[in-house]
């Protein structure tokens, strides 16, 4: 499944492209994830977890950074992981390019997901709002960890992102989903501006 989303980071591009080459902090931003080791060559181990309703996933596994751009500030991961009870599998291809917008960056990305088991029983919808709610809070987290930084603070003092899921994440994934049944119901009824 392609999903395509972006969000914006209140700090230049070239802040941005030195944050995104720091791993360990990258992964500190993105919710329910912790790194749990360096493997050499741009791979990476560890683990993510999100709670989607009533059922908590887990996943450990690899990441490993598959190209990096500097001049098109582009990265592509690869990541996959097996669910920790053997529910499921995940894998995914991330690509994030940074561009300028005004002041900020604006980071594109696109994401070839394909997940088995427990995840692939909530569907595209679903799998696609809860993704864009926690692109959201990545892109927030990375704000916040570029701002500590211009602040002289050590990652430690920045505000630590919390796991993904719960109440708020359903939340705010079903949300997403009503806005775009409404969308689609009201818009036949807009008025044509011609």
């Amino acid at each position: 499944m392609l999903i395509t989303s972006d969000f914006r980071v209140a700090a230049p591009v070239e802040k941005v492209w030195q944050f995104f080459g720091d791993i360990p902090q990258v992964a500190t931003c993105v919710p329910g994830t912790e790194l749990t080791g360096e493997l050499g060559d741009n791979k990476y181990q560890g683990q993510v977890a999100v709670r989607m309703g009533p059922v908590k996933l887990q996943f450990a596994g690899t990441a490993e950074i598959t190209e990096r751009d500097e001049a098109a500030k582009r990265v592509v991961i690869h990541a996959i992981g097996a669910e920790a009870r053997g529910r499921g599998e995940a894998s995914m291809t991330v690509t994030a390019t940074l561009e300028r917008s005004g002041p900020g960056t604006q980071v594109g990305v696109v994401q070839d997901l394909h997940v088995s088991g427990a995840a692939a029983q909530y569907g595209r919808g679903m799998i696609s709002d809860v993704t864009a709610v926690l692109l959201r809070d990545f892109g927030a987290n990375v704000t916040a960890r570029i701002d500590a930084a211009e602040r002289g603070e050590s990652p430690a003092q920045a505000a630590t992102p919390s796991p993904a899921g719960g109440f708020s994440l359903g939340l705010r994934a079903a949300l997403m989903a009503l806005g775009r049944v409404f969308r689609r119901f009201f818009a036949p009824y807009q008025p044509n501006p011609s």
